[in-house]
């Protein structure tokens, strides 16, 4: 029997978040109809993840015209996230939704959540448009993820979700050929 959350919905949650300003809610419902990324770190005002962060800033121009929304999402209020917005010059330019999770349900849905020094992995979720995860990567707080290969990622599943029977292989960019499974393709790869 399998844990993973690969195809599985995202399940309900309700929480404010900052976003160019402002504090909004953001629920499992306003997610729906358009892909997600669900992009989890440890805390504010840390090392590492104001490079992520920042890195999908740079980035979060090529995710809207791929009609993708990023929340990014900690343990941390959406107050303290405008106040590390208000201080820190790589988080002021970030223009999508700080999600705060400071009771924790979005983090333990999605699994992340390390309850013994209570923050979150650093986990990336995608979600398709039904609202189903369709990408999943976790890694080690002390290792950063790469904007560009989540938005190589986010491509290759839209991809596939509009071209069904195809595959995208290894190092797949788009334009790149796909692959149609068939009896012909065993071992001839």
């Amino acid at each position: 029997m399998s844990n993973s959350l690969i195809n599985t919905q995202i399940l309900p949650f309700k929480a404010m978040a900052y976003q160019n300003g402002k504090f909004i809610e953001v629920t499992d419902a306003t997610t729906k109809g358009k892909w997600v990324v669900f992009f989890f770190y440890p805390a504010d005002f840390t090392f590492v993840c104001p490079t992520e962060l920042g890195d999908l800033a740079d980035n979060y121009a090529e995710f809207k015209k791929l009609g993708v929304e990023i929340y990014g999402v900690s343990t941390d209020t959406h107050f303290t996230h405008k106040a590390w917005h208000d201080t820190s010059e790589t988080i002021k330019k970030i223009e999508y939704p700080l999600v705060g999770d400071p009771t924790h349900v979005i983090s333990k849905n999605f699994g992340v959540y390390i309850e013994e020094v209570g923050v979150d992995e650093r986990g990336t979720f995608v979600v398709d448009p039904n609202g189903k995860i369709q990408i999943i990567e976790i890694n080690a707080g002390n290792i950063g993820r790469n904007a560009q290969e989540l938005l190589r990622k986010v491509k290759a599943a839209q991809y596939v979700a509009t071209h069904p029977g195809e595959v995208c292989p290894a190092k797949w960019q788009e334009g790149d050929r796909t692959l149609a499974p068939s009896i012909d393709l065993v071992g001839k790869i």
